[in-house]
């Protein structure tokens, strides 16, 4: 529930709310300040030290670990796309070995599994749309393998079928791979308590704070860049909503479907 609540939740009012809490943190640390000392003006306060130290310091460690952890998932997604191109190649290019009728009906099969492929990615978020994508790949891939094996049973096609029958092996596990890559997330947990921190760290600079006066170059700076980096760990972490895509990736199994077309098959 919460990964979806944040999931489905706009990126830009996400870091709107943080940008606005870390400032009203601040102010609020400065505020119980001042009533501390106007109840007792003797206090003095000099920061916290090692403290005040330690939380900020914990602060960057969770924006280092969060971020690497959305780039991670990023790069994996990327990587499992241009693999997944590779493959279809690769059993598009050793259709070439088979008879012409054989090569034409592996070539047919190939192009309407690149349909679905394509369907798959341009469904964006729609549940329904995904599902009803990989269940066309998913009966594709099965003809497609089930042709293989077929052939592969027939005298003088141990060869051929060496060639062809992992390329379509490693094709057909790419469906699982991209799909478990779309849905592979940076935690809930992590991303509340990277919030959690923000705040908590901002409080602390208002309230340590040596000087009387609100320094806001200095306080904006901070904000901007902590919620700038959150707003890149969430964007990465939605690869089908950010501003952030495998676009570039993807327009390999769009050329493969168009070499196939251009082919008259």
């Amino acid at each position: 529930m919460a990964q979806n609540f944040l999931y489905h939740t706009s990126t830009l009012l996400i870091v709107a709310i943080l940008f606005a809490g870390i400032i009203l943190s601040y102010l609020l640390g400065i505020h119980i300040l001042n009533y501390r000392i106007q109840k007792n003006p003797s206090l003095t306060v000099d920061g916290l030290g090692a403290l005040e130290g330690a939380l900020l310091g914990l602060l960057s460690l969770m924006l280092a670990f969060t971020f690497n952890k959305s780039a991670s998932n990023y790069d994996t997604r990327r990587n499992i796309l241009l693999h997944e191109a590779n493959n279809i190649g690769t059993v598009l290019l050793r259709a070439d070995l088979y008879p012409d009728t054989l090569r034409k009906e592996f070539r047919t099969d190939v192009k309407q599994y690149l349909k679905t492929r394509i369907e798959y990615y341009r469904a964006g978020n729609d549940e329904t749309k995904i599902a009803a994508s990989i269940t066309g790949a998913n009966l594709v891939a099965e003809k497609i393998w089930n042709r293989a094996t077929a052939v592969s049973r027939q005298g003088g096609e141990t060869v051929r079928s060496m060639q062809m029958i992992p390329a379509v092996n490693a094709m057909i596990d790419s469906i699982s791979e991209r799909e478990e890559a779309r849905i592979a997330r940076v935690p809930a947990v992590n991303l509340y308590s990277l919030f959690i921190l923000c705040l908590t760290g901002s409080f602390i600079i208002g309230y340590a704070g040596k000087s009387k006066k609100t320094d806001w170059v200095i306080i904006i700076s901070y904000t901007l860049m902590t919620v700038l980096t959150v707003f890149l760990i969430l964007d990465l972490d939605r690869p089908r909503r950010g501003i952030i895509h495998t676009n570039d990736v993807h327009r390999n199994i769009e050329q493969l479907y168009n070499s196939v077309q251009d082919t008259g098959e």
